[in-house]
């Protein structure tokens, strides 16, 4: 289940590059993208899609975030096939929502949403941290 929000590294800046304000979410994304789909861009469940199982909602979420930016880029439901762009989209929710940086916010924030219940996010967020080790 894919948080219903999403994050860039600068929404006009290096899509390639995984960190916000200095911090390196690689691991965290790589371990999220093994949980959600073992990888795999095509993964379908209900309307999560993608590596990371994002949702309409998400992508939703990240085009407002980027138009209160000022940004002229603004993702598709097909760019959540993209692994690339699925990155990008988690790093702007995390820039967005949670600018501390906190990995299990993080975590629980891609699995809940924004007002995500810790008791509902336990299991998700330990098997996220499984695949971190």
């Amino acid at each position: 289940m894919a948080l219903t929000i999403a994050l860039s590294a600068s929404a006009e800046g290096d899509a390639k590059s995984t960190k916000t304000s200095g911090f390196d979410w690689s691991p965290v994304m790589e371990a999220i993208i093994q949980v959600e789909s073992e990888g795999n861009p095509n993964a379908v469940s209900g309307n999560s899609v993608g590596v990371m199982q994002i949702t309409p909602i998400l992508v939703k979420d990240c085009n407002d975030i980027l138009k209160r930016q000022k940004s002229k880029k603004q993702f598709t439901m097909a760019d959540r096939y993209s692994v690339a762009k699925s990155k990008e989209m988690f790093l702007i929710i995390q820039k967005y929502y949670n600018p501390e940086n906190n990995v299990e916010k993080a975590i629980r924030l891609w699995n809940g949403g924004i007002k995500y219940s810790i008791k509902a996010t336990n299991r998700y967020y330990r098997k996220v941290l499984a695949k971190m080790k």
